[in-house]
């Protein structure tokens, strides 16, 4: 299909389809203040569907306070089996539950992770879609959900503008020799091995929410972010340009995650899968490792999950925080409840080693620490030992704030004791609403006077 420009006061829905998850908010055009020059959307509802990999899948739709409808919370879905029937299930409860005509959805903006060499949003056609299908492999996870969910708002929406929002766009500024490994260039340049980035919409709207928050250009800002879930990434921000990510030609490089292993040597590969059960270059116990074979052992079969027995790092923090309590009281505890707290300090050895690369990267000039994404917004124990461990920078922690974020409104909130410099905040990032405002700001989407 091709692009239409679509009447400024159409419906723009955001879709983000994660690994096992899809989030949707559905936005409407709105005319911007001088005052307020990114107020474009105005939210109209959200709908979160999570565990579509493991039913019964979970079902919530919430509407703004001017919508009218039916709400529903963590309802189970026996008949959400994958992404697409996932969307369908929330095309059907808007017809049926919301005055809300789905007929008025002029763009549907996607979170793609990977896009390769597309660096600006695309139309989804034949040709972007079957791009973005190749792509897939470098991002596993993701990039299958994001296509399915396409194909059924095509269906659906045949008159609705696809729109594919890219991940790594946002690092398309990082300087070659940081972008470039170390491997034959004719090689690399072919087959495009080299550093992309990802959670760019997340470190776009990050910027954009913290330098207002600050008073500053976004082009004068200078930030260390950390986008910490389940898929954890960081990203030294200067001048408003990504200067160096953690995650590399894929995601699973960089800060390990819930299934994700990070940064390893390359070659331990080979000897994990190998027949040997000891590290050896004896070729008679070598196993041929495919790139599906590594990669499903280091996207899925790793992280905290492969250390603990469980994704959820809010369960690590409480068990850690339960077998310290025990030893305190001097009581007994097994060796292999180590693991919860070994877990947490292997996250956290692996943040400020990064953290401390990108202050040096940006010579010290760093306005604040940000962190974000589902631990770092919800995590009071990861942020204060973050921070305790990069004290000698000069940041400091209001440990009253760090504990009351869930309860403070808006965006971005400070918890840091330093309020002129070393700033250290939370961000409430939020990627459909990203995506939805550049929707509405780029005028070639839109019928002009």
């Amino acid at each position: 299909m091709s692009a239409e420009a679509a009447p400024k006061h159409g419906l723009i829905l955001a879709v983000n389809a994660g690994s096992s998850s899809l989030k949707i908010s559905l936005f409407r055009k709105d005319g911007a203040s001088p005052e307020n020059p990114h107020d474009v959307v105005d939210l109209l509802l959200t709908s979160t569907i999570t565990n579509i990999s493991q039913p019964p899948a979970s079902f919530s739709f919430s509407l703004a306070s001017h919508a009218e409808g039916r709400e529903a919370k963590k309802e189970p879905v026996k008949e959400i089996k994958d992404h697409a029937s996932a969307f369908q299930h929330f095309l059907d409860y808007l017809k049926r539950e919301a005055s809300i005509d789905r007929s008025e959805i002029v763009h549907i903006c996607h979170r793609v992770v990977h896009g390769g060499d597309y660096f600006e949003p695309v139309i989804i056609t034949d040709e972007s879609y079957h791009y973005i299908e190749r792509l897939s492999d470098l991002a596993p996870l993701h990039n299958g959900g994001a296509l399915s969910v396409m194909k059924a708002c095509i269906a659906e929406l045949p008159n609705a503008n696809s729109i594919a929002y890219f991940d790594t766009s946002f690092h398309r500024t990082m300087p070659q020799h940081i972008a470039m490994y170390a491997i034959r260039q004719d090689i690399a340049k072919k087959r495009g091995l080299k550093k992309y980035g990802f959670h760019g919409l997340s470190y776009a709207y990050i910027l954009r929410a913290v330098s207002s928050f600050l008073g500053k250009d976004p082009s004068q800002t200078n930030l260390i972010v950390m986008h910490l879930g389940s898929g954890a990434s960081m990203c030294a921000i200067q001048h408003g340009k990504s200067l160096d990510t953690t995650m590399g030609l894929t995601p699973v490089s960089g800060l390990p995650g819930a299934t994700r292993s990070g940064a390893i040597d390359p070659s331990l590969i080979f000897h994990y899968t190998n027949r040997a059960g000891r590290i050896s270059h004896d070729r008679s116990v070598a196993v041929d490792v495919h790139v599906t074979q590594a990669e499903e052992i280091l996207n899925k079969r790793s992280g905290w999950a492969a250390l603990t027995g469980t994704t959820d790092f809010g369960a690590i923090v409480r068990e850690m925080k339960a077998v310290e309590a025990r030893r305190a009281r001097g009581e007994e505890v097994r060796e292999e409840e180590g693991k919860w707290k070994v877990a947490f300090d292997l996250f956290l050895d692996r943040i400020v080693g990064y953290l401390g690369a990108y202050y040096v990267k940006l010579e010290g000039e760093v306005d604040a620490l940000v962190f974000a994404g589902g631990i770092g917004e919800r995590s009071v124990e990861l942020r204060e030992a973050v921070v305790e461990k990069v004290k000698c920078l000069g940041f400091a922690l209001d440990e009253g704030a760090n504990s009351e974020v869930d309860g403070k409104e808006g965006a971005v909130v400070d918890i840091g004791k330093l309020k002129d410099v070393r700033r250290v905040l939370v961000c409430r990032t939020d990627e459909q609403l990203e995506m939805a405002k550049e929707c509405a700001m780029d005028a070639k989407f839109w019928q002009q006077d």
